[in-house]
C-alpha cells in the first residue's frame, strides 16, 4: 500500500535502460514511492489502456522515459515503428496525465532532435534550424514532437492548470541494462558484443561501421539519469531563467566527444581482443560530428561523475554477467 506522506513517482518505460537508471536512482531516496507497470501490464501505445492505468493509480510525479530505441541499422529498417511507437507514447502519458491533474512531468528526448549539421557543441537554440539526419529521422521528428507537446501544454494551460513540464535531451547513453543485440543495438554495446565474440573465436579481425572517422560524445545511463532527476527537482524560477517558453528543454551531456576509431580502439583494449580492426565503409556514417552544449545544466550545479573509460568497463562487466541469456 502507498504511504500518502511520500512523493509517488510514475516512471513509465522503466525497464529499459535509462528507466532502470533512474528507478536506482530514485530508490535511494527514501521519501519516494515508485510506480511501475510491466509491457504486459500496461502497453504505452494503447490510449484506452493508459487511461485506464492513470485513472487507477495516483501519482504525484511522472517520468517519461519509454521509447522505441536503436542503432543506425534499426532506425533504417523499422522507420515505421520508430516513427509511430515515439509519437504515440508521450501523447498518451501527457494527456492521461493532464486529464489525472499531474502537475510535474519531465520528458527524455534524444540528441539526434538536432540538425545534421548543427554548429557545434549543439546549443538547445539549434533545434530546427536545419535538416536532419536521414538515417534517423523518423525518430527525431517523433522526439521534436514530443518536446513540443511539453511545451504547448505548458504555453496553453501552465498558468489556469499549474502544471510544470519540462524535458531534456541526452546525449548518446550507454550503460547497465543496455541491449547488446547483434544488429539493433548502439554503437559502444555493439562493438563490446563484437570484440567479446571475436576475443572468444579467435577471430582474426573486427569491423566497425563507416570510416570511423565521425565523433560522438557519449554518457552512462546513471549520469544521465542523476542530470533527469536534477532538471525535475530545480526551482521552477531557476528552470524558468534558462530556458524559454519556446525553447524549453536542457541538454545532458559531458562536453566531449570521440572518434568512433578511437573508441572501438578502447573498447578493445578493455575487452583485451587481438586482432585487427578494420573499417566497413559501404555502410553508413550518420551525422559527421555531436557534442551537445551541456553550460545550461552544467552552470545550474550539475556534473557528470563517470568517466568514458570507467563507464565502458562497467558496462562490459554488465555484458558479462547477461551474457548467457544475450545469447539465447
Amino acid at each position: 500500500m502507498l504511504d500518502n506522506n511520500k512523493t509517488k513517482i510514475f516512471v513509465a518505460g522503466h525497464a529499459g535502460m535509462l528507466g532502470s537508471a533512474i528507478v536506482r536512482a530514485l530508490r535511494k531516496n527514501d521519501n519516494i514511492e515508485i510506480i511501475t507497470a510491466t509491457k504486459n501490464e500496461l502497453d504505452l501505445r494503447n490510449q484506452a489502456s493508459v487511461n485506464k492505468f492513470f485513472e487507477k493509480n495516483t501519482f504525484d510525479e511522472v517520468y517519461i522515459a519509454a521509447a522505441k530505441v536503436g542503432g543506425i541499422y534499426a532506425n533504417s529498417s523499422y522507420p515505421a515503428e520508430f516513427c509511430y511507437d515515439n509519437l504515440i507514447i508521450p501523447i498518451n502519458i501527457v494527456n492521461s496525465s493532464f486529464n489525472k491533474g499531474i502537475k510535474k512531468l519531465l520528458y527524455i528526448g534524444s540528441s539526434c532532435i538536432y540538425p545534421k549539421f548543427a554548429n557545434q557543441p549543439i546549443s538547445e537554440t539549434e533545434l530546427l534550424t536545419g535538416r536532419l539526419e536521414p538515417t534517423n529521422e523518423p525518430y527525431a521528428i517523433a522526439k521534436i514532437a514530443g518536446l513540443k507537446l511539453m511545451e504547448s501544454y505548458n504555453r496553453q494551460f501552465g498558468e489556469s492548470h499549474k502544471i510544470d513540464y519540462r524535458s531534456v535531451m541526452p546525449t548518446n547513453l550507454y550503460g547497465i541494462g543496455d541491449s547488446y543485440n547483434a544488429e539493433n543495438s548502439h554503437v559502444i554495446p555493439g562493438l563490446i558484443r563484437r570484440f567479446h565474440e571475436a576475443k572468444i573465436n579467435k577471430d582474426k579481425e573486427v569491423s566497425i561501421w563507416g570510416t570511423g572517422k565521425v565523433r560522438r560524445e557519449f554518457l552512462t545511463s546513471d549520469d544521465a539519469a542523476s542530470g533527469c532527476i536534477f532538471v525535475m527537482n530545480m526551482p521552477k524560477v531557476k528552470y524558468t531563467k534558462v530556458t524559454t517558453p519556446m525553447c524549453s528543454h536542457i541538454n545532458i551531456g559531458n562536453g566531449d566527444d570521440i572518434s568512433i576509431m578511437e573508441l572501438a580502439i578502447l573498447i578493445k583494449d578493455i575487452i583485451g581482443y587481438k586482432g585487427d580492426l578494420v573499417t566497413d565503409t559501404s555502410k553508413p556514417d550518420g551525422t559527421p560530428k555531436k557534442l551537445l552544449d551541456s553550460s545550461i545544466i552544467q552552470s545550474c550545479g550539475w556534473r557528470p561523475s563517470i568517466s568514458l573509460k570507467d563507464g565502458i568497463e562497467m558496462t562490459y562487466q554488465d555484458f558479462l554477467s547477461n551474457y548467457e541469456n544475450i545469447r539465447t
